[in-house]
């Protein structure tokens, strides 16, 4: 039987989840193409705050790869979009020209982000945050401009400011309403809010209404109605969206604030649909992901002639996490009329708990701090719970109690594990019984559960261990190194001392790795690994690194690249500096810059010019591009300073000299002060030292960046000797037992101060860390010196191979 040519114009996740669920249902019924505006294949919007705060990368958010496009036989034009839809010829037109024939036609077009309607929204710096452009906007302004200004302090307004935050920026956040969040949280979660974040370093404005964004031809403040102004080099608008309709209108489709569907997700036009934030049901066009995919599954049912009770609408909730702090919301959540609350406030630790009743049901309910109850109360509020024969005050206390009863146990099998993807418990146990799933990323990719924001995997987690019992493994909750394997790292690190594994791909073949050539996450890890259980012996994989550490320079966005020459313990001489400078005039070299770790960066070299520029410097690599010890930076100490009790520079230079090249899971900073003032900011360092009367204390786990994180005091030690077993043992520790791409200060707080000190408490523990340190630092040589003496590789990195 020859198929039906269904058309979807919207390459987005409502539009793409109806396919999925499609295909689900049968893979011989339609011909599938997929019109896209934006250059990529689906992904998931909901995480583009975590590629702007730099959790993740872009190509880790997609949802469906092009490999799944052509695997399901489905034409994907991307960069295209439809203009034009003729019901009559049942065609649609694109803006390339593209004449299409459907039977079966989707419209997903989703929303468009609101703008406000005022002078100098035109200008340039004046973004929306709604898709990858509009978040490389920002990523690229943060480079050049200090000054930010979030208007919208919405869900989405606060994760862009969060992510501003932790680009550098000084952020204010200005929002008409009094209260943050006043869609989703009541007054006092929106108070508990603001101030949470404000210790975060955000700034706002509140109940300020804009009425004009000032500058010349870039923006360089706002005007608000009450005569104030607010300074800013960029300007986030995140005051809301909006149905994407105009298609759909133009087209003679039915529309009223979204496009009007039926129970069935059908417009009044015949054989065409509508599904996501575009579409209206019932009077309301929903914005959350939960509804939509609920809509997706209804209508693939009716598209594909499969019987469905359709589409009832839906209750909303929100269960999140704003900048770290956990939120919930669901139902009608404010108090008044007919409508009594319960609250708990627990004020010390920053719990806030409130529901909302109508007689004797549940109709709404607020939680902040903890939102483990989320779940449970959402399905009180969807089921009309009566609550007349409980104790109300026991519905906003943990489940279980001394009883150690789990929060799954006590939920039914119809209530909901995802909310995002509306999996149940039920359908899980399910996946678990019947098609044999033992982890929660074998859950994921059988159910969906935990595709989306990915906030249900520890609930995921828990229904394998209620469900398998004493065949659950633990390893299970471990997260896989990538979405190639389902192996732990602890797991491929096993795997690979056990067997002898000497290469990436030999790896990826004996451990049945799902795809053949890997992926951007799992190559450079499995590098790492291999080199860390084998340091004398390992083939460094040039082709599995990350381009700044393959080139031993760091890319700039121009093309070029920059160079930092070693200095140890931040000091440099004469010669040295003469070196940089005739370099810099003889190359030249646009831009010269000292960098916060004490030494100096060279911006702006062209990659032919890298290997002329390190021979003509002749000092080693300062390793400012790789997963290693970057720089020791120093105050000048006793032999300068008045205050200064020891030797800073003298054990920073020893520190930097020692571990110069060492390989480790992530960028490794450290700092020596000569007294308790520390001038070298060595308290927020992976590794710091503080000289005291008598000594040195080791503080560890200090991060001075994204994630600012004081460090933790390890020892207090007598001699410079000391000093650096205590630091061999310790990074040795956590070369082997953190996760690749894992900070110290992550580490630290994940595996505990008091078992790191218990295993360097062991002076034979420390002595073999430090053994099997000094076998990896004998393998070192300068990168800059190797790739001048090898002209093969100088040839294939910086005259055929692009990056």
């Amino acid at each position: 039987m020859e198929k039906k040519k269904l058309v979807l114009i919207g390459n987005g996740m409502a539009g793409v989840r109806a396919i999925e669920e499609i295909l689900k249902i049968s893979n011989d019924l339609f011909e599938i193409t997929i019109f896209g505006s934006e250059p990529h294949p689906n992904y998931n919007r909901i995480l583009l705050s975590k590629v702007l705060q730099g959790d993740t990368e872009v190509k880790d958010i997609t949802l469906n790869d092009w490999d799944w496009y052509e695997e399901n036989n489905i034409t994907l034009y991307t960069g295209e979009t439809v203009t034009k839809i003729n019901p009559d010829k049942m065609v649609v037109e694109s803006d390339k020209g593209r004449i299409l024939p459907y039977d079966e036609l989707i419209i997903a077009t989703g929303s468009v982000p609101f703008i406000l309607p005022i002078p100098g929204a035109d200008k340039e710096g004046v973004t929306a945050f709604r898709d990858i452009k509009d978040t490389d906007i920002m990523l690229e302004a943060s480079k050049k401009y200090k000054k930010a200004a979030v208007i919208g302090g919405g869900l989405l307004g606060l994760e862009a400011a969060r992510g501003l935050l932790n680009l550098g920026m000084d952020v204010n956040v200005v929002h008409l309403a009094p209260t943050l969040m006043e869609r989703q949280l009541d007054e006092t979660a929106g108070r508990l809010l603001q101030k949470e974040l404000e210790n975060q370093g955000m700034k706002f404005l509140l109940e300020k209404a804009t009425v004009e964004i000032y500058g010349e031809d870039r923006v360089e403040g706002l005007k608000f109605k009450d005569g104030t102004h607010l300074e800013a080099d960029l300007v986030v608008m995140a005051v809301g969206i909006k149905p994407n309709i105009e298609l759909a209108k133009n087209s003679g489709i039915a529309v009223n604030r979204g496009i009007v569907v039926n129970d069935y997700l059908q417009t009044d036009l015949p054989h065409v649909y509508s599904v996501g934030e575009c579409a209206e049901h019932n009077g309301i066009p929903y914005g959350l992901v939960a509804p939509l995919y609920e809509q997706a599954k209804v209508l693939a049912s009716h598209i594909c002639g499969k019987e469905t009770e359709g589409y009832k609408g839906s209750v909303l909730s929100t269960q999140l996490k704003v900048s770290g702090v956990e939120v919930f919301s669901a139902g009608d959540f404010m108090e008044g009329d007919d409508k009594k609350s319960l609250k708990i406030f627990d004020e010390q630790d920053g719990i806030y708990k409130k529901i909302v009743l109508r007689g004797n049901k549940i109709v709404g309910a607020v939680l902040f701090g903890d939102s483990k109850e989320g779940n449970r109360l959402f399905s009180m509020i969807k089921k009309e719970a009566d609550i007349s024969d409980t104790e109300k005050v026991s519905i906003l206390q943990p489940i279980g109690g001394e009883t150690g009863e789990s929060l799954v146990a006590s939920m039914s099998a119809d209530e909901i594990i995802c909310g995002c993807n509306g999996v149940s418990k039920g359908a899980i146990v399910q996946a678990i019984q019947e098609k044999g799933c033992t982890s929660v990323d074998a859950i994921k990719a059988c159910t969906s559960a935990s595709r989306s924001c990915g906030g249900c995997k520890p609930l995921v987690a828990d229904v394998l261990q209620l469900t398998l019992g004493s065949e659950f493994d633990a390893s299970s909750q471990k997260e896989a190194i990538c979405g190639c394997t389902t192996l732990s790292r602890d797991e491929v690190v096993e795997e690979i001392k056990a067997k002898g594994l000497t290469h990436v791909r030999e790896v990826m073949n004996v451990l049945d790795w799902g795809t053949a050539e890997g992926c951007s996450k799992c190559r450079p890890a499995l590098n790492y690994y291999l080199g860390m259980v084998n340091p004398t012996k390992y083939q460094d994989e040039r082709e599995s690194r990350f381009v700044n550490e393959r080139m031993h320079a760091n890319i700039q966005k121009d093309g070029t690249y920059s160079v930092v020459p070693r200095m140890y313990g931040g000091v440099t001489n004469a010669e040295e500096l003469r070196k940089i400078a005739d370099v810099v005039d003889k190359y030249e070299i646009p831009l010269v810059k000292v960098t916060g770790g004490q030494r100096i960066d060279l911006f702006g070299v062209k990659k032919d010019d890298l290997p002329k520029v390190w021979e003509d410097l002749d000092m080693n690599s300062g390793y400012a591009y790789g997963k290693s010890l970057r720089t020791v930076k120093t105050c000048v100490g006793e032999t300068f300073c008045r205050f200064g009790t020891q030797d800073s520079m003298g054990l920073g230079i020893r520190l930097e000299k020692k571990f110069e090249g060492l390989q480790t899971p992530h960028k490794v900073k450290m700092a020596v002060s000569a007294c308790p003032r520390s001038c070298a900011e060595s308290g927020f360092k992976d590794i710091g030292f503080i000289g005291i009367d008598g000594g040195w204390e080791i503080y560890i786990g200090g991060n001075g960046g994204t994630h600012v994180r004081g460090g933790d005091l390890l020892y207090k030690v007598k001699t410079d000797d000391e000093a650096m077993e205590i630091t061999g043992a310790y990074l040795q520790y956590y070369r082997e037992t953190a996760n690749y791409l894992e900070r110290t200060s992550a580490w630290v707080e994940r595996v505990g101060l008091d078992h790191v000190r218990s295993v360097l408490d062991d002076k034979n523990k420390r002595q073999e860390l430090n053994a099997r340190m000094d076998e990896t630092l004998s393998v070192y040589r300068d990168p800059w010196k190797e790739i001048i003496e090898d002209k093969k590789t100088t040839k294939e990195l910086f005259e055929t191979v692009g990056i």
